[in-house]
């Protein structure tokens, strides 16, 4: 039986991500074979097809007209839902289409259906209401506004696939180019295994078992408008090599030590500690990726007294030792060094 798919189209969607999954899920039981002289599947395992909110052609966020194949509610109703990332403004109300594209969403999950996104595109799940009371995860950069608009539900920025809901019919992504784990993922479970492994082999696909946290950036990008707050993140980040930056820090504010750290936390979303350590723990990667200063000299650069203490604070914080972030990351140096 045919896995009736529809891949979420909109001008708000990344076509990249879009049309690399129609891809893949045509290949299934095809390409391997051709490539090894067995006869391909007689019908393809996914009847997939990208489908928008009217079924009208559109201009994508790059400026590339898209033609969908049709509407979202056209039959088939589809057995699958992919929700590719989404490129928007989270802070402001959704667009029209993505408002409608969430209420079908709802309706279609209730018929039975699986319902799956991608990188930003879990921000439409949410939206949906599907998530509520549910784990999920999505790109680093949107885990905290999905987290502070929708708090029902628990982000596991750290996690790369997150399965939910009763017989794991949600399944959220992490960052865009984790479209190739959910596909591979929903391929070995719709499929079979042996399937997921051929189509890895054929297309070259690798999945990301380090999670996502080595690619995020810990530095707070939080916005408020607590000017003695801001004042305070300013020094902090000129000062946070130093040995007890959070005790000069209260004492440049003014305030209370209390007061202080609670007005801190409100206005950012962490303690002072916190802050301190995703400062120290941001300029090492920059320090790993770019420099072959000793590990421990790092350390002791960026605050540490204790090289033990950086590096179980840096793999808390990066999901990774830092000798094995150093070694993924300054493998793009090799361009720039020829």
């Amino acid at each position: 039986m045919q896995i009736k798919t529809v891949v979420i189209g909109s001008p708000h969607v990344g076509t990249a991500v879009a049309f690399s999954i129609l891809d893949v899920l045509a290949s299934v039981g095809r390409d391997w074979e051709l490539l090894h002289g067995v006869t391909p599947s007689p019908k393809p395992y996914f009847q997939a097809s990208l489908r928008t909110l009217d079924g009208a052609p559109y201009l994508d966020v790059n400026g590339r007209k898209v033609t969908p194949d049709d509407r979202i509610d056209a039959e088939p109703l589809p057995d699958l839902v992919i929700v590719p990332d989404i490129h928007a403004d989270f802070s402001q109300p959704l667009p029209k289409d993505l408002a409608g594209l969430a209420d079908w969403i709802a309706k279609i999950h209730a018929t039975g259906a699986t319902v799956t996104s991608i990188c930003s595109g879990t921000f439409l799940l949410a939206a949906s209401g599907v998530l509520d009371g549910k784990e999920a995860t999505t790109h680093w950069g949107v885990a905290d506004i999905i987290s502070s608009q929708f708090p029902d539900i628990r982000i596991r920025k750290e996690r790369i696939l997150c399965p939910a809901g009763e017989g794991h019919n949600l399944i959220t992504a992490g960052g865009a180019s984790s479209w190739a784990d959910l596909i591979l993922y929903l391929i070995a479970r719709l499929v079979d295994p042996e399937a997921a492994r051929r189509v890895a082999k054929v297309w070259l696909l690798n999945t990301h078992n380090d999670g996502q946290l080595n690619f995020a950036s810990l530095a707070n990008a939080r916005q408020h408008e607590d000017k003695i707050i801001t004042n305070a993140q300013v020094w902090l980040s000129e000062n946070y090599m130093k040995a007890s930056p959070v005790t000069e820090a209260v004492e440049r504010s003014g305030m209370s030590a209390r007061g202080f750290l609670r007005r801190f936390r409100r206005a950012t979303g962490q303690s002072p500690a916190e802050y301190i350590q995703c400062l120290r723990i941001e300029e090492a990667k920059q320090l790993l990726e770019t420099t072959q200063m000793a590990i421990d000299d790092i350390a002791n650069d960026v605050g540490y007294s204790e090289p033990s203490s950086f590096r179980s604070a840096f793999r808390k914080h990066v999901g990774m030792s830092a000798s094995v972030y150093r070694r993924k990351w300054q493998a793009l140096n090799v361009s720039a060094a020829k």
